[in-house]
C-alpha cells in the first residue's frame, strides 16, 4: 500500500499495488531480478483527482478478481484439491456472497451421476460449490456462470502422454474465473443477482475410476456413454449446468472451460471459442471482449454437428470423433441447457500459458474475469 500526499488538484488515494510477476511463494531463494521486478509503491497525479479517485475504486476490484484468479490456476495440485479450492471460495462471504458447498453425498442424492464419474479414480472427493451475490432486484432473476473445475487432469483411464502433463494442474481455468468474476462483483458492489457455480474434481486412474464404455446417468436423465475419460470436462459440466438452470432459473448461463485442445488449433491463443445458442448474448460477449482485449470468436452449432455424438447404447457419448472436436463438445453442452439463453467459452487457450502481454507476465492469464464483468456492467445492471 502506498498513500499519495495531495499537492493542489493532484490525488490522494491509497494504491494497492498488484505485483506481475510469476507465483513466488514456493520458492525458498529469489534471484535478484524477481526482486526488483516488484513495485513497491506507485504515485498517480492527476488534476482530475476525484474522477481518478471513483474510476480507480472500481478498477481495482477487477485487479483484485484477476488476481484472485490468476493465484488458483497458478497453484499446484497438491495444494488445490477440490475440497481446498471449495474452502478457499468461502473467503468471498465476507464481501457478502453466500457460499454453499455441496459434498459426494448430496449429488448422488440429486442423481449428478455425470459429474461424480469423474472424480471415482481420486483419493479427493468431488465438490460442486454454489456462490451467490445478490446485489440487485428482489425478485429479479439472477445471471450465472459455471465454470469446469478439474483440478488436475490425468486423462483417467485413458491416460494423456507424459510431456507437458504438469500444465493440467491449471484445467480448473474455468472454475477460478467464475470464482474471481464473483469477487469483483461482490467487491465493487454490483447492482446485480448473480450466481457462481463451479464443479470440482480430479480425473485419476485407479481401480475405482471409471472406464472407456461406461454409461453414466446425468441429474437431467439422460444417459452419457463414455467414450474417452479423457473428455472429462463436459461430463462435469453437463450436471452442473442442469443444476444451476433447474434451481435458479437464470437470464442466461455462461459457462468457462479449458475444454478443447481442438479450439487451440482453430484460434491458437489470441481468442477465446465462443458457442452460443442466443445471438444477442453472444454480440454482447463479443462487444465486452473487445472493449476488455478478451476477445472471443463465434464458433458454429448446428444439428449436423449434433448426430456425431449420438451414441448406439445411451442417449449420447461424450466424444465425437477429431473433426470440429471443440464443436461437438459444446453440442453435448447444449443437451444440458434446456433452452436457457446459454453461452460456452472454450478457454483451453487463453487460460493458462497464454502469451505474455505488458499487463500479465504470470502463467495463469486470470482471462475471463474483465470480459464478463464488463458485460454485466454494460447489459446487466441497474
Amino acid at each position: 500500500m502506498y498513500w499519495l500526499r495531495q499537492q493542489g488538484h493532484y490525488l490522494q488515494s491509497k494504491i494497492k499495488v498488484f505485483s506481475e510477476n510469476e507465483m513466488q511463494k514456493y520458492k525458498t531463494k529469489k534471484k535478484d531480478d524477481d526482486a526488483k521486478r516488484d513495485v513497491k509503491s506507485l504515485t498517480v497525479m492527476t488534476r482530475a483527482a476525484a474522477s481518478a479517485r471513483k474510476e480507480y475504486a472500481v478498477l481495482s476490484k477487477v485487479a483484485e478478481g484477476m488476481f484472485l484468479t490468476r493465484d488458483l490456476v497458478n497453484e499446484p495440485a497438491n495444494i488445490l484439491f477440490p475440497a481446498e479450492f471449495a474452502k478457499r471460495t468461502k473467503a468471498l462471504s465476507k464481501l457478502g456472497v453466500k457460499v454453499e458447498v455441496l459434498g459426494e453425498a448430496q449429488m448422488k442424492k440429486l442423481g449428478m451421476g455425470s459429474l461424480l464419474g469423474v472424480g471415482y479414480g481420486s483419493q479427493h472427493q468431488s465438490q460442486l460449490v454454489v456462490m451467490r451475490w445478490m446485489g440487485g432486484k428482489t425478485g429479479d432473476k439472477p445471471v450465472a456462470f459455471v465454470g469446469k473445475g478439474v483440478c488436475f487432469d490425468t486423462g483417467g483411464i485413458s491416460l494423456k502422454p507424459a510431456a507437458s502433463m504438469e500444465d493440467m494442474k491449471g484445467d480448473m481455468g474455468g472454475a477460478a474465473c467464475v470464482t474471481g468474476l464473483m469477487h469483483t462483483l461482490a467487491a465493487r458492489k454490483a447492482k446485480v443477482n448473480a450466481i457462481g457455480v463451479i464443479g470440482l474434481v480430479e480425473n485419476m486412474p485407479d481401480g475405482k475410476a471409471q472406464r472407456p464404455g461406461d454409461i453414466v446417468t446425468s441429474m437431467s436423465g439422460q444417459t452419457i456413454e463414455v467414450i474417452n475419460t479423457d473428455a472429462e470436462g463436459r461430463l462435469v459440466l453437463a450436471d452442473a449446468l442442469w443444476y444451476t438452470q433447474n434451481r435458479f432459473k437464470p437470464k442466461f448461463m455462461i459457462d468457462l472451460a479449458t475444454l478443447t485442445g481442438a479450439i487451440m488449433v482453430a484460434l491458437g491463443k489470441e481468442y477465446a471459442g465462443l458457442f452460443s445458442n442466443d445471438d444477442k448474448l453472444s454480440k454482447q460477449l463479443g462487444s465486452a471482449g473487445d472493449a476488455e482485449g478478451e476477445k472471443v470468436w463465434r464458433m458454429p452449432m448446428g444439428s449436423a454437428y449434433d448426430k456425431l455424438i449420438d451414441s448406439r447404447f445411451a442417449d449420447m457419448k461424450n466424444v465425437g470423433g477429431r473433426d470440429g472436436g471443440s464443436i461437438t463438445a459444446a453440442q453435448f453442452l447444449q443437451r444440458f441447457v434446456n433452452k436457457v439463453p446459454w453461452a460456452h467459452l472454450d478457454i483451453a487457450g487463453t487460460a493458462m500459458a497464454s502469451p505474455q502481454t505488458a499487463t500479465n507476465q504470470s502463467w495463469g492469464s486470470g482471462w475471463g474475469v474483465r470480459i464478463l464483468n464488463r458485460l454485466v456492467a454494460d447489459n446487466y445492471e441497474r
